[in-house]
C-alpha cells in the first residue's frame, strides 16, 4: 500500500501550492483524490497518472479533459 499524501504534500509534487490543489478539487481539474469524511489524501499513483494524462510535446497540442 502507497502512503497517502496530505494537501501540504502533494500539491509540491506538481508544482503549485496548496491553495491551488484545494481549488482544482473544487473545479473538478486536479489529480484525483480520496475523501474520508473531512479529510483528503492523495495517491502518488494518481498524481503521476493524472501529469502522464498532460504531456504534450508542443504548444498547439490541445490536453486531455
Amino acid at each position: 500500500m502507497h502512503k497517502l499524501l496530505n494537501t501540504d504534500e502533494a500539491a509540491p509534487l506538481i508544482g503549485v501550492k496548496p491553495k491551488t490543489l484545494m481549488n482544482w478539487r473544487v473545479l473538478g481539474v486536479g489529480p484525483s483524490h480520496i475523501r474520508a469524511g473531512r479529510k483528503v489524501a492523495y495517491d502518488v499513483a494518481d498524481i503521476e497518472a493524472w501529469k502522464a494524462e498532460r504531456r504534450v510535446r508542443s504548444t498547439s497540442q490541445s490536453i486531455a479533459a
